[in-house]
C-alpha cells in the first residue's frame, strides 16, 4: 500500500508545486512580457480561475466516471499545458496556458481524495488523507523554491520541469491503480444541482463556505505579490525569493504535522479562534517589518498556523454531510481557487494604488477577522458537534 501513498503526495506535491510556483517568478515574467504591475497577478488568477471554475463540476461529474481514466487523463493534460507554459512567447498565451493548467488540475486533485478511501484499507485512509495533504504543504516548502533555484538559468525551466514529472507520474498512475469505476444507486445517476442542493437550502452550510472564501481571500492576496513586494522592497534576487517561499513553507508544513496535537491541547475552536485573531495581528504588521530576518520570522508564523488551521476548517466543511464529501470537497476547492484568484487580481490593484504592500497586509487582516466572525455566527466553529470532534449533524 505504500505505493499509492507515494503516488499521492507526488501528485498533491506538483499540483501544489504549479499553484505557487508563480508568485516567486512574477517579477522575473513581469519584465519577459513588458505588462504592468497591476495586471501581472493575472498569471497567478488565470491557473485559479481555471481551477475553481471547473472544480465545480469535476468532483460531481468523475463520480460518475472511473476515476483511474480521469486521473491520468488529468494528469497527461497537465503535464503538457503546464510545460507549454515555458513555451509562452506573450502575456497572453501564457495566461491561456495557465488556465489550462488550472482546469487539468481541477479534474486530477479530487481524484485522489476520492481515491484513497478506494484503494486503502479502513485503517489507513486517515493517516493516507495526511500524506496527500503533506506534498502540498511540501510543495511550498521545497517545490516553489526548487522552481525559483530552476529559475536563476531560464524562467522556462520549472515549467518543463513540473510537466515532465507530471507525465511520468501520469505513467505511474496508469501501471499502479487499478480501475476504479461508478456504483450506481438504484441505477440512477444523480444531477450536478442535486448534489449542491443539501449545501445550498442550509444555513451553516452556507456560512461555512463564505467565512472560507474570506478566509482564502486573505491568505491568497497576501501571497500573490509578497514576491514582488520583496523584490521591490529588500531587493531581492528569485534565488533569495525562492528561499524565503522555502521558509515559508516549511512553516505550513510544520503546521499540517502539529495541528492534530493541537487540537487535543486546545480544542478546535479555541485553537482555530486564537490562530486566526494572531493571523489578523500579524499581517497588519508583517509589512512594516524591520530588514529579511524580522519578515521572514513574521510570515514563518503565519504560515504555520495556516496550516494548522486549513485542515481543521475543511474537516469542518466535510463533516457537514458525509454521504457527498466529494462534491464538498470539490466546491471548497473552487472557493479556494476562487479567493486566490480575486486575491491575485486585488493585490496588483492594492499594491499599485494603495500605498503598495502595507495595503494588502490591512486587507488581509481584515478578510481574517471577518472570516472569523462568520465561522463563529454562522455556527459551523464553536458548535457542541464542534467540541464533540467534528461529528456535526449531516445536512438534510
Amino acid at each position: 500500500m505504500l505505493k499509492y501513498s507515494v503516488l499521492f503526495f507526488l501528485i498533491m506535491f506538483m499540483i501544489g508545486t504549479d499553484t505557487f510556483l508563480i508568485s516567486p517568478l512574477l517579477p522575473t515574467l513581469q519584465a519577459q512580457y513588458g505588462v504592468t504591475t497591476s495586471i501581472a497577478g493575472w498569471m497567478i488568477g488565470a491557473y485559479t480561475l481555471g481551477s475553481a471554475l471547473f472544480a465545480l463540476i469535476a468532483g460531481p461529474l468523475s463520480d460518475g466516471w472511473n476515476r483511474r481514466t480521469v486521473m491520468i487523463s488529468g494528469l497527461v493534460a497537465f503535464s503538457i499545458s503546464t510545460a507549454l507554459c515555458g513555451f509562452a512567447e506573450s502575456f497572453e498565451t501564457m495566461l491561456l496556458f495557465r488556465f489550462l493548467a488550472g482546469v487539468s488540475a481541477a479534474f486530477t486533485a479530487p481524484q485522489v481524495w476520492a481515491s484513497i478511501p478506494a484503494v486503502m484499507p479502513a485503517a489507513r485512509i486517515a493517516k493516507t488523507m495526511g500524506i496527500a495533504f503533506g506534498g502540498l504543504a511540501a510543495a511550498q516548502a521545497l517545490g516553489v523554491p526548487i522552481g525559483s533555484w530552476l529559475a536563476v538559468s531560464d524562467w522556462a525551466v520549472p515549467f518543463w520541469t513540473i510537466g515532465t514529472a507530471s507525465l511520468l507520474l501520469a505513467a505511474g498512475a496508469f501501471y499502479l491503480l487499478p480501475n476504479m469505476k461508478p456504483s450506481r444507486q438504484n441505477g440512477q445517476s444523480t444531477s450536478i444541482l442535486s448534489r449542491y442542493t443539501p449545501l445550498i437550502t442550509n444555513g451553516k452550510a452556507r456560512s461555512g463556505f463564505f467565512a472560507y472564501l474570506l478566509l482564502h481571500l486573505g491568505s491568497g492576496t497576501a501571497v500573490a505579490f509578497i514576491g514582488k513586494w520583496m523584490a521591490d522592497h529588500f531587493e531581492l534576487s528569485v534565488g533569495g525569493i525562492g528561499n524565503v517561499m522555502m521558509c515559508l513553507g516549511f512553516g505550513t508544513l510544520l503546521g499540517s504535522i502539529i495541528s492534530s496535537a493541537i487540537v487535543r491541547k486546545l480544542g478546535i475552536t479555541t485553537a482555530v479562534t486564537a490562530g486566526m485573531l494572531l493571523i489578523v495581528a500579524l499581517y497588519a504588521v508583517g509589512p512594516h517589518a524591520a530588514g529579511i530576518p524580522m519578515t521572514t520570522a513574521i510570515y514563518f508564523i503565519i504560515f504555520t498556523i495556516l496550516g494548522v488551521i486549513f485542515p481543521l476548517v475543511m474537516g469542518l466543511l466535510t463533516a457537514l454531510n458525509a454521504s457527498i464529501r466529494g462534491t464538498i470537497s470539490s466546491l471548497a476547492n473552487s472557493t479556494m481557487n476562487g479567493a486566490n484568484t480575486l486575491g491575485a487580481w486585488l493585490a496588483g490593484i492594492l499594491y499599485v494604488q494603495f500605498g503598495g504592500y502595507e495595503a494588502i497586509g490591512i486587507f488581509s487582516a481584515i478578510c481574517i477577522a471577518l472570516s472569523l466572525g462568520a465561522f463563529r455566527i454562522g455556527g459551523l466553529l464553536g458548535s457542541k458537534e464542534v467540541q464533540a470532534g467534528q461529528q456535526t449533524k449531516s445536512v438534510s
